[in-house]
């Protein structure tokens, strides 16, 4: 079995992560995409607070229960704390008894940036096989070559849409329909997630 690892916050879930990942299953021909929503992410948690974790996976699996090539994982939901990404691919390769070469890791060029300040960084790269989605304003030229050379870019749908600016959208009472799924936004309004009314 191939599959490829997104995780996230999925504060919400949005149009480009669906989009983006069956781009991702289709160009690399896997079984499975998993969602993996992190319970305390190392990065974000730092800088603002993340919607409760049992909302974010409520709607996650609103979109994605009745498409046979996504599937949810709540493996760092049940390990709790931090969420590091060299734990969860172990624990996932050992889960689903999946080679290195099979077992593929999603990653935005932002990220890519400060890959170098992960935990155990470089087994990320001996463990499985990374894969870059390109952010706007991306240069291969500001990454370190010793990592450049072992991930791979695909061509993926530029689609520049954030959860913080749908959060914002909601926020503020704008159109959010071309964003996120409707069960995303009926859920989002039925418990007045992001000061939605």
């Amino acid at each position: 079995m191939k599959v490829c690892l997104f995780g996230g916050t999925f504060d919400p879930p949005h149009n480009a992560h669906f989009i983006i990942a069956e781009a991702i299953r289709e160009s690399l021909d896997l079984n499975k995409i998993v969602f993996i929503p992190a319970y305390r992410p190392p990065h974000k948690f730092e800088i603002k607070p993340v919607t409760p974790v049992e909302h974010r996976i409520a709607m996650l699996k609103l979109c994605i229960d009745d498409i046979s090539q996504f599937e949810y994982s709540d493996i760092e939901i049940v390990r709790g704390g931090v969420s590091y990404t060299i734990d969860t691919i172990r624990e996932m390769k050992k889960e689903k008894n999946i080679s290195s070469s099979d077992l593929h890791f999603l990653i935005g060029s932002d990220s890519l940036a400060k890959f170098k300040s992960w935990k155990d960084w470089e087994d990320i790269l001996n463990e499985s096989q990374v894969i870059v989605a390109r952010r706007p304003r991306f240069e291969k030229s500001d990454i370190d070559a010793d990592i450049i050379d072992r991930v791979q870019f695909l061509n993926l749908p530029r689609m520049e849409i954030s959860s913080t600016e749908i959060r914002d959208r909601f926020h503020a009472d704008r159109m959010t329909r071309f964003y996120v799924p409707t069960v995303v936004s009926e859920y989002i309004q039925n418990f007045k997630l992001y000061g939605s009314e």
